[in-house]
């Protein structure tokens, strides 16, 4: 079963090596020059979001950062640091998305091993609502809150250069709504 899994990766790897079109010249290009994001999108490892499609962004356009439930430790923020002050990245996206199973699992109070520290997270952002758009649209806030005081704390990387937002992706419809602040 492992192999056969890991020859389906292998053969696709392979197909995407030998098409000849514009991300092959990208890719060259970017091995050659370095990557040039415009944006940074904190996103679900949810299979379905696809932050690259989802924009219509080719390589080097998106630094893309992905763990389930969207949220935010000290792994994610040195990601992102190193994104805004080094590779002057000036857009800062927290991605939410309908369906989230790590939302639907803390709203279930559900959530043992390693998976409680995703859902003890969520839930922190989502107090006692239980409707699951509202939830994930509170647990994308709590990002942006997040985001906005860790970067306003670090002198590095001046706010004023930042934009920082929230938008929930409808896994049915393909739209990214944007959320006010």
């Amino acid at each position: 079963m492992k192999e056969t899994l890991i020859a389906r990766l292998q053969e696709g790897n392979l197909r995407w090596q030998q098409r000849q079109d514009e991300q092959t010249a990208m890719r060259r290009k970017t091995a050659a020059e370095g990557q040039q994001p415009y944006a940074i999108v904190i996103a679900c490892s949810d299979s379905r979001v696809i932050p690259e499609q989802l924009f219509d962004a080719g390589l080097g356009e998106l630094f893309v950062i992905r763990v389930a439930g969207n949220v935010l430790d000290r792994h994610q923020l040195g990601s992102i640091e190193y994104a805004a002050g080094h590779l002057h990245c000036r857009l800062i996206l927290m991605l939410g998305h309908t369906g989230c199973g790590a939302v639907g699992a803390a709203l279930d109070r559900g959530g043992d091993g390693f998976i409680q520290y995703i859902t003890d997270e969520i839930l922190l952002a989502v107090g006692e609502e239980k409707d699951p758009l509202l939830a994930c649209e509170k647990n994308v806030r709590h990002g942006v809150e997040i985001l906005r005081r860790e970067f306003r704390e670090h002198p590095e990387i001046p706010t004023e250069k930042l934009e920082i937002r929230g938008a929930v992706y409808d896994i049915a419809s393909g739209e990214v709504r944007w959320l006010e602040d």
